[in-house]
Parts: structure tokens; sequence; C-alpha cells
């Protein structure tokens, strides 16, 4: 009963808007609470230029990602799960990079909080995986998870979901392998492929029908670059991948990647 008490004395302690985060590494995890990652020495202000979740500059107190990250390796694979049930695929390597872009676990402070995404939308927080200098590595939006709530190592995508792969006749280094790669890094954590994948947040790609079946290929392309475009909702929640982002050759391929796996349905199903 004594240590009942204290336990709730101390959740009565923590902030209201005091949140966790979770290191998964498989046979072990580790946490932090939002107050011991504002206080570690590591984490510092962070200025922000055009920042993906709120498109304008912001200003964070932040860590790099690589000090909570201790004991992951480089070659290691990565899932940063979100609150909303967005789960982005991520390489261990450009995470723990301390050159070219970097990258940072921005903090939301309980006692002052970030600004909600939009109306009635809550903020990007509470932890907010962001970038400095993203273009020296060729960084996508979809590298830039907020609501973070835990980092989970991960056996690679390909090992995870047969469902998900080309023709494994394909030459490596084939356009479709290539659009393979592009759809994990910017499809995957939105979407599902063959119902596969640890997304909760788009649709399915290829059941019942792929995008590649009733888009035409100029307006994939252009629903892709700008959703808004080609339909118009408020609550419209995918952003679109400009060419600075995504170049019109790995546009060209992530749609060869799609159109060859609709002929690779789950069960035959249509």
């Amino acid at each position: 009963m004594k240590l009942l008490t204290l336990f709730l004395v101390y959740l009565l302690s923590l902030p209201a808007g005091a949140a966790q985060l979770t290191l998964d590494l498989g046979n072990a995890s580790r946490s932090w609470q939002t107050a011991e990652l504002l206080q570690h020495p590591a984490t510092q202000t962070l200025h922000i230029t055009d920042d993906v979740a709120y498109r304008r500059n912001m200003t964070y107190r932040a860590i790099p990602l690589a000090t909570p990250l201790q004991g992951i390796k480089p070659d290691d694979h990565l899932q940063a799960i979100a609150l909303d049930g967005f789960a982005a695929e991520l390489a261990a390597g450009p995470l723990l990079s301390r050159s070219g872009a970097r990258a940072w676990l921005a903090i939301e402070d309980p006692a002052q909080p970030w600004p909600p995404l939009g109306k009635d939308k809550p903020s990007a927080g509470p932890f907010y995986l962001v970038w400095t200098d993203p273009q020296a590595s060729h960084i996508s939006p979809e590298q830039w998870p907020f609501q973070v709530a835990s980092f989970k190592r991960q056996p690679p995508v390909a090992e995870r979901f047969a469902a998900l792969l080309p023709d494994p006749a394909l030459p490596t280094d084939s356009p479709i392998n290539q659009g393979f790669a592009l759809f994990q890094k910017n499809c995957l954590a939105c979407h599902r492929l063959n119902g596969a994948g640890d997304a909760q947040f788009g649709p399915d790609l290829n059941i019942p029908y792929n995008p590649t079946e009733y888009f035409a290929a100029d307006f994939l392309k252009r629903y892709i670059r700008d959703p808004q475009s080609l339909r118009h909702w408020p609550q419209a929640r995918m952003h679109g991948f400009s060419a600075s982002v995504l170049p019109d050759s790995e546009l060209d391929m992530l749609i060869r990647y799609l159109q060859h796996m609709a002929t690779r349905k789950v069960n035959g199903q249509a």
C-alpha cells in the first residue's frame, strides 16, 4: 500500500502533458520521461527552417537523436511509431550521423506547448524527429515523423513483408527494385500494400486496386506532387512530394514499382 501511494504521488507530481519515449531493442527496452530529456545536458535550443509539419520556421528544445539511441548500430533498421498510426521505416545510419543531415529529437515542454498542427488538431508533440541540413542526405518528409511515442528496432522491411517484394528474378539495379526502395522511404510510413506493413494511416495501395489502375499516369504523378490539386477536402492528410524531395526520375521509378505490384496482388485479389 505504501508503494502504491508513493507511485500515485509520483504520477500526480508529473507536469500535465508529460510523456514517455520508449526505445524497444527487441530483447530489452529503455524509456525516458519528458522532463528527463529536457534536462539532459545534450539538449539545446534548435532552429528549424521550413519545418515539415508546421510549414514555417520553428524553434525547439531538442537532443541529438543519437543520444537516446545508444546501443543502436548504423546498419540497424528502426521504426518510429507515432500516436496516430504513422509508422516510419528508418535506416539507423542517417539517424546516428553527426555530419551532413543530422537527426534531432524535438521535445515538447508541457509548460510551453507547441502550437496545434491545424484547427481541431493536436500539436506535433510529444516528440518529433526533425533534421538540420536535410538536403545534404536527401531526407524525405516521411523521415520527419511527429507525435512519436516510440522507436523500435526491427528487421529490414524486405525481411518482414514478403508481400511487398517485386519479382525476385528482376536485376537488383532494375528501376522496379529502385522504386521499391523509394516506396519504403516515402510511402510505407502511411500506406500498406498487399496488406503488408505496419502503418494504420492511409489506404492499402494494391488491394483492392492499385492507383496505377484507376489513375492515368500523368494524373497519378500530379496527385503525388499535389494531392489537393485533384482531390480537395479540408481533412486531407497527405502532403505533396515536390521535385526537390522526389525528382522526376525517382517518381517514375516509384510508379514503375506500383505498376509492377498491380500484377502481384496477394491471393489474386482485385
